[in-house]
């Protein structure tokens, strides 16, 4: 059986439990958890998330159900599980990044959904106001994408020679494409850089941009965010590694599996945080009382092994910003 069919069994459809578990699981709130990704991309968010909804007094299994739907990186996938959750009437819905919450807000209006966004939720329609989302969406706001030009600035200092600086953007999610160019483009310029801006929005476009880079020759790499580069973290830092210049890229999870330098909000506390937020919801808060939470942990994490590996010498004062160092 392939791994996507034995996900789909796990958390697709209802599985044929003994009677007595299906008592238990009958007396207990559910959880519907969509998300973009799979299980094996998400585990330590996952593992904050549950620890803030045992903070909050539920632990998965003892007296409240998570119904997990992974669509796989198949974001066409979203709106049909969002659906099924909804069909099971599941207490509240949790979604993190963008796509699974424009599927599960276009799914009901009713079903209380917590959400982990990286963009403005008032711009993006998601809720009224922060301090009172005034419908049935509440969550955790983290600023990823307006920390940018910060990033930028870090990448400068990793590399102070550097004249031209590669931009890696998906623009098959425009407004994330939007929102980073809003941000570097200036910033760049009050840097004194020259931005080679390109896109990639499959794994074989990924190859080819690196490619372009090998003739092209960049000062510098600065990799966009969004779920598609996170999903493709491990082809993005071997591609960075080979092209052997400063990169820098938008979550810790680009560092851990080798990459140069990262530099953003922390969503492991966003998820931990959105935990919490559930775990309200289920003794009786209401999502339009609840205010948007705003994540305020940011994390710069540099890789020193890849470091040595590139011969690239990282600055005494970069290194003691550094929140971690992998050695």
């Amino acid at each position: 059986m392939r791994r996507r069919d034995v996900i789909a069994l796990l958390g697709g459809t209802a599985p044929a439990w003994p009677p007595v578990v299906r008592a238990q699981r009958a007396g207990m709130p559910a959880i519907g958890f969509l998300n973009s990704a799979s299980p094996d991309e998400r585990t330590d968010r996952m593992r904050a998330f549950r620890l803030g909804l045992k903070e909050a007094g539920y632990v998965e299994g003892e007296n409240v159900v998570i119904e997990y739907r992974w669509a796989e990186n198949e974001l066409d996938r979203l709106p049909a599980l969002a659906a099924d959750l909804v069909r099971r009437r599941v207490a509240v819905i949790v979604a993190g990044s963008l796509p699974p919450i424009v599927a599960a807000k276009a799914s009901t209006t009713t079903i209380p959904i917590v959400f982990i966004a990286a963009e403005d939720p008032v711009g993006l329609g998601l809720v009224t106001s922060l301090a009172r989302p005034g419908g049935n969406l509440t969550g955790v706001n983290f600023f990823n994408l307006e920390v940018a030009a910060k990033r930028l600035g870090l990448l400068r200092q990793l590399a102070p020679t550097a004249v031209r600086v590669a931009l890696l953007v998906n623009s098959a999610n425009a407004r994330i494409t939007e929102v980073e160019l809003r941000e570097v483009e200036p910033a760049a310029r009050a840097l004194g850089l020259q931005v080679h801006l390109l896109s990639a929005d499959s794994s074989s476009e990924i190859d080819a941009a690196f490619a372009s880079l090998e003739r092209e020759r960049p000062d510098a790499l600065f990799v966009g965010t969004g779920p598609f580069f996170t999903s493709r973290r491990l082809q993005l830092v071997r591609l960075a590694t080979r092209l052997a210049v400063p990169a820098s890229f938008g979550g810790r999870e680009y560092a851990e599996v080798g990459g140069l330098m990262s530099y953003g909000a922390s969503i492991v506390d966003a998820y931990g945080q959105a935990g919490a937020y559930t775990g309200r919801i289920l003794k009786g808060a209401k999502p339009a009382d609840l205010p948007v939470a705003q994540s305020t942990r940011f994390e710069l994490v540099i890789n020193l092994k890849t470091a040595k590996a590139l011969a690239i010498q990282i600055p005494s004062t970069l290194r003691a910003l550094a929140d971690e160092v992998i050695e």
